[in-house]
């Protein structure tokens, strides 16, 4: 039975479609980008914009803290989708890697680490899902419950919204639409690069089954061979694919990281010294355990692929190499070479995508909290 590994980006070519990089799979061209760049001046632009112009320029420091960390989050948001649509045609690229990847599996065991990576995807898929939907829930429900008219996000528009029930509306179906738009952006920008770092995996575990299990069956000289450079092809296919996704998320990756500390630190501090509303802190304490979550699963099977892609050589040294002809050892010991070179994703050049560099995020937030402390009390 053959496996399509296609199937669990679905969602993502879905929002995709209503986002605009998937315009060549679109009937209606014109309008399509028409509408598009309607949309992405109002809102990938327009939106961090009118967050921004008014950034430590409330009434009060509740509303300076809210406004701090929605623009930071939402200017983080569209600098990362932009990135991505720029490098879009490394999505196809990636694709047709899988789909070839996928092609070589047939073996019983490959086939259950494909069925526990549909449970894994599934709960990958759920949870950032869930994420967007409670922290927009926990933010409307703080905008609801706040006293007198305002704003769900506090910002600048230009019209009077206080004295105008028309503007008023007007400029909260804005900030709601916004937040929708954006929700959907970040669903694709942080979720994306988590599902193909999870697939890297099972693959590598897969290709480790099949390059142990060389010379094991008593086939012939040539058919083992031929098993050993199909694995030789797939290692390289692997390896294309892991530095094709590390350019592909390597600068948004290192955005994201940045904006997690300071949102985490800043939400912190608020929640501790600044805010006393209780859905206004309930709705803070959501945000600063959210941020984290989101790059955590990537981190987390970037240390994965580690570790998998430094396992290969143990893989070639318990196939049963030893009553093979020259030439396969000579291939053999090739592939050993190649898979010996370590393979770590960076983000921007400078961050190792790992569980380490996570941990490392929380205490950089740690930091920054301690140096407000230590402006709070001089």
């Amino acid at each position: 039975m053959a496996i399509d590994s296609l199937i669990f980006f679905r969602s993502h070519w879905t929002v995709w479609r209503i986002l605009g990089p998937a315009y060549r799979q679109v009937t209606w061209i014109k309008f399509y980008i028409v509408y598009n760049s309607i949309m992405h001046l109002l809102i990938t632009i327009g939106n961090p914009l009118h967050l921004g112009i008014t950034l430590f320029r409330n009434g009060n420091l509740t509303d300076d803290i809210r406004n701090l960390t929605f623009f930071a989050t939402c200017l983080a948001c569209s600098l990362k989708f932009i990135i991505y649509t720029y490098n879009f045609d490394k999505v196809t690229r990636m694709e047709k890697l899988l789909v070839q990847l996928d092609s070589h599996v047939k073996h019983i065991a490959e086939m259950k680490i494909y069925h526990r990576l549909k449970i894994q995807l599934n709960v990958i898929l759920y949870v950032f899902i869930g994420i967007c939907i409670f922290s927009a829930a926990s933010a409307e429900l703080g905008f609801l419950m706040q006293e007198g008219r305002g704003l769900l996000n506090p910002a600048w528009f230009p019209f009077d919204w206080r004295n105008s029930n028309r503007n008023f509306y007007i400029a909260n179906f804005y900030q709601m639409l916004g937040s929708v738009y954006q929700l959907m952006q970040n669903y694709v920008n942080d979720c994306y690069p988590v599902v193909m770092l999870c697939l890297i995996s099972a693959h590598i575990k897969m290709l480790y089954i099949r390059v142990e299990q060389l010379g094991l069956n008593d086939s012939e000289d040539a058919a083992v061979q031929i098993e050993l450079e199909n694995c030789i092809t797939d290692h390289k296919h692997l390896l294309e694919l892991f530095h094709t996704l590390e350019s592909f998320m390597s600068l948004p990756m290192l955005i994201q990281i940045v904006v997690s500390a300071v949102n985490v630190c800043v939400s912190i501090a608020g929640v501790l010294f600044f805010i006393t509303a209780p859905m206004t802190r309930a709705y803070f304490v959501i945000y600063a355990m959210a941020m984290p979550l989101e790059i955590f699963p990537t981190c987390y099977y970037g240390t994965d692929n580690e570790i998998w892609f430094g396992k290969l050589p143990y893989a070639a040294f318990s196939c049963n190499w030893m009553d093979q002809s020259r030439s396969f050892k000579r291939n053999l010991m090739l592939f050993v070479e190649r898979s010996l070179k370590r393979s770590t994703a960076m983000a921007g050049g400078m961050l190792r995508i790992h569980v380490d560099t996570f941990f490392s995020t929380l205490k950089f937030a740690y930091s920054l909290f301690t140096i407000l402390l230590q402006m709070r009390n001089p």
